[in-house]
């Protein structure tokens, strides 16, 4: 029996190890990409280069995703840097028949009721996008310079609970590294550990 467990633990270390190493890493190029929108229109990573792009993971039935959002304070965050010319695409990798699975249309309303500010929700059933970036939680965030490199990727800010009333005293890495780098500041927090639900991949 504890041989058993001996060997189940070095394979979840092991497998969590080649995990952490396939992940994109900071200051490396971030995985370019082609997904549609809700509305239909292609966007790919390529098309913003020369500008700062967040990505944003996203499942709306995840109560650490309606934390940010039932609050606004994604919304809030969405609207000041798109305002400032970054470009903010907020992907839904949940598979058909899972949670936080959208269509199109559910995609559209779900924008709309939510007043949301990025730039645009892409579709990702298949997973594909997530596994590229080795999201596993929603929300899971990455920040790519003009130059298409990884300058943070992961929590969305320090308090990995689904509190709103947590929001004001926690530290938002996201809007700390774009600040940082838009100042022509190194990062001072480049990389953390993403907290959330768990990405509804298709299995």
């Amino acid at each position: 029996m504890k041989t058993k467990l001996l060997f189940l633990t070095l394979t979840a270390l092991c497998t969590g190890a080649l995990f952490a190493a396939d992940a994109p890493k900071v200051g490396a190029p971030a995985p370019v990409f082609s997904l549609p929108d809700a509305n239909g229109k292609t966007h790919s990573l390529g098309q913003y280069k020369g500008k700062y792009v967040v990505l944003e993971w996203f499942n709306p039935g995840c109560p650490f995703v309606q934390k940010h959002y039932k609050s606004d304070n994604m919304q809030a965050l969405q609207k000041q840097f798109t305002g400032k010319g970054v470009a903010w695409l907020t992907i839904d990798s949940s598979a058909p028949g899972a949670q936080g699975y959208l269509t199109a249309e559910e995609g559209k309303k779900q924008m709309s009721e939510w007043s949301m500010g990025s730039t645009a929700l892409l579709l990702d059933p298949e997973g594909k996008v997530g596994h590229e970036y080795h999201a596993n939680n929603t929300p899971h965030m990455v920040v790519v310079n003009p130059e298409g490199k990884v300058i943070y990727e992961g929590a969305i800010d320090s308090t990995p609970s689904i509190n709103p009333d947590d929001i004001k005293s926690s530290t938002n890495y996201v809007k700390v590294a774009l600040e940082e780098s838009m100042a022509g500041k190194p990062v001072s927090t480049a990389q953390t550990k993403a907290y959330g639900c768990s990405v509804k991949y298709a299995h």
